[in-house]
């Protein structure tokens, strides 16, 4: 049985990057333009949001839009267009930030939590070990402090695999970063659903098992792409990319969904 009753898929902007950011030995001199995600779970316990893509305010500020510019191989600042706008998107799905009852974290690079901070009512799920990495003196371009640096907020630490609710459950795939994690999500009639986050950014990167690129512990990332294909194969389920075009592209975006 499962609590979740259906799962959007929200395109929330994209990133110019060298295709050896995502996949580890690339040729810098290839580029590519990658989406950036955020998923919405409607549950039978109330509305929960995996991940919350990129504060485009920043890109209208001159000097705060140079802060994209210090990421590890970043050539360009992302681009958000006013239909990537994470908000107006779930506004069109009847859905206010207030509404949203838990947030998980994938990790703190600033692709994945600009909006964190909108979600004032809902708990925050964090492996315990990126909480750590983040609050501290990391030294990371690509995190954004003030994203993640919430005083009064109610953090949830975990460890490790965890379950949230039957149907949700967090996956730890660590080395792109020391507390990174996918999601599982069981649908009523779509089956198993397993949202990879940056564990690998190219279906490649699952096809041939090669780390991604930026991972400071490459033998790490490799073995979380294969547990994640272990558990593709062991539940029949389906790996839903955050970064590969090829393979965002085709998916059903919100207002569409699975169910």
């Amino acid at each position: 049985m499962t609590d979740v009753r259906r799962l959007y898929i929200l395109l929330c902007g994209y990133e110019i990057l060298p295709k050896s950011v995502s996949v580890r030995g690339a040729p810098p001199s290839l580029l590519m333009c990658e989406p950036v995600c955020a998923y919405l779970l409607e549950t039978a316990r109330g509305w929960v949001l995996f991940d919350a893509g990129i504060d485009s305010a920043r890109l209208k500020d001159p000097v705060q839009r140079e802060r994209f510019l210090t990421a590890p191989g970043s050539v360009s600042a992302p681009i958000v267009l006013s239909e990537h706008e994470l908000l107006p998107q779930l506004a069109r799905l009847g859905v206010a930030p207030e509404d949203i009852h838990a947030v998980i974290i994938s990790h703190t690079h600033y692709d994945h939590t600009g909006h964190v901070k909108h979600f004032t009512r809902a708990a925050l799920y964090m492996q315990r070990r990126e909480y750590d990495h983040a609050m501290g003196a990391h030294g990371n371009p690509a995190v954004f402090d003030d994203d993640v640096r919430l005083p009064g907020r109610e953090w949830r630490l975990v460890d490790g695999d965890w379950e949230l609710m039957p149907g949700v459950r967090g996956i730890l795939t660590a080395g792109h970063m020391p507390g990174h994690q996918s999601l599982l999500v069981e649908l009523p009639r779509g089956g198993t659903k397993i949202l990879v986050a940056d564990a690998g950014d190219l279906r490649e990167n699952f096809e041939q098992e090669v780390a991604p690129g930026e991972c400071p512990d490459p033998a790490q990332g490799i073995a979380s792409i294969r547990k994640l294909k272990a558990l593709r194969d062991a539940t029949g389920g389906d790996l839903v990319l955050f970064h590969d075009p090829n393979d965002v592209h085709p998916r059903p975006m919100a207002p569409d969904f699975y169910e």
